[in-house]
């Protein structure tokens, strides 16, 4: 799937292969997948409107906001900001889990265990990619509003940005969710969203007793429970919508959503790697290819950074971009911006390896080939 387009809309489509293999149903660009980490770039949208908002500070320590304290037992001194955790800069690890949070249990025993954190590094000194800054966020923004993550980020963002999409199942109608997108890994084995046509049982991951009763929610224990890491489903012509806000500096079809400070905000790289100063891979997918982080603002990356040890670049041609990459369950997947340029790029495609393989830069060949 490859979709291109610029600041009035779509520009150019091509589509290949199946939506579900079972069914025999082919792939479209109105299909929902799930997105996996371009959800990150989403999900801030929504933080920085509650900023515009007056209801959060991307400066202040999240600890006030959580109401409990959350720090790096190394370095219980520094505090973590929403800034820190936007940018893979608080000190956090995905080494004791994060999505794992089951329905009425509580994020914050992950936070508290000592494997979460990278005890080496001070907040603030080292970007380390962590999944698990996220649904701390989602956490910090159902505490200041009361609002279940999901249904929050749908009053927030995807509503007023005309998108039928939904965080994890739950908040899609079943009309969209029997169109979605089945993951497939590299043999060609369903491991998400093979749901047959319809919502899944359980939209979050299920208590022992496996009961799936979401009235069991409770606002700021568990921001996991809605995926906003990467548990987005959204087609990709209505990505192309994330992508046209951005290229809009904060407007689109003459409505704005946000502040173009708050576009700044988030395009401008928070780090930049040099030796010593960060991770260049996400560890938490077992690929471990040198230099596919170079850039990286508030859940935006910066592609075609030039600096020794950076590969950052698929499309092959020097240009800055910025967006999102993906990669969960067999999917990989960007959203890439030209803003100078003016136009944008998103694909996806399913049953590829953990690892990118074949390409001339960090990235796959397959996306190498979707870039140009």
């Amino acid at each position: 799937m490859r979709v291109a387009f610029d600041r009035d809309g779509v520009t150019a489509t091509r589509v290949h292969g199946f939506a579900d293999k079972a069914a025999g149903r082919k792939v479209t660009a109105d299909d929902p997948v799930r997105i996996a980490s371009i959800s990150k770039l989403v999900t801030t949208i929504g933080v920085m409107r509650l900023v515009e908002a007056g209801k959060l500070d991307l400066d202040a320590d999240v600890s006030t906001l959580l109401g409990w304290r959350l720090r790096n037992p190394a370095f219980p001194d520094a505090p973590i900001t929403l800034r820190l955790l936007l940018s893979h800069r608080s000190s956090l690890t995905d080494g004791a889990g994060y999505w794992q949070v089951t329905l009425g249990g509580k994020l914050r025993d992950v936070a508290e265990d000592p494997r979460a954190w990278d005890t080496a590094h001070a907040p603030g000194t080292y970007f380390r990619y962590a999944n698990l800054n996220f649904p701390l966020v989602a956490q910090i923004m159902e505490r200041v509003t009361g609002e279940r993550f999901d249904k929050l980020m749908d009053r927030l963002v995807l509503e007023p940005l005309g998108i039928d999409a939904c965080f994890n199942w739950d908040s899609c109608d079943a009309a969209i969710a029997a169109r979605a997108v089945v993951l497939y890994d590299a043999d060609g084995k369903p491991v998400k969203d093979d749901n047959q046509g319809r919502k899944p049982d359980c939209a979050v991951v299920p208590p022992e007793d496996g009961k799936c009763d979401l009235s069991r929610w409770r606002a700021g224990e568990n921001g996991a429970l809605f995926s906003p890491q990467g548990g987005l489903r959204i087609s990709a012509n209505s990505l192309t919508r994330i992508g046209r806000l951005l290229l809009g500096n904060g407007s689109i079809d003459g409505k704005r959503l946000l502040a173009p400070a708050s576009v700044q905000s988030m395009i401008t790289p928070q780090w930049q790697y040099s030796a010593g100063n960060g991770k260049t891979f996400e560890e938490d997918t077992g690929d471990v290819d040198q230099g596919f982080f170079c850039r990286y603002g508030l859940a935006v990356q910066t592609l075609a950074t030039p600096i020794q040890g950076c590969r950052d670049d698929p499309f092959g041609d020097g240009v800055a971009r910025i967006g999102h990459s993906g990669s969960a369950y067999g999917l990989q997947a960007g959203l890439w911006l030209d803003i100078n340029g003016g136009k944008g790029v998103i694909w996806f495609v399913t049953g590829m390896p953990d690892d990118r393989l074949g390409g001339k830069s960090a990235f796959s060949a397959v996306e190498e080939e979707l870039a140009r």
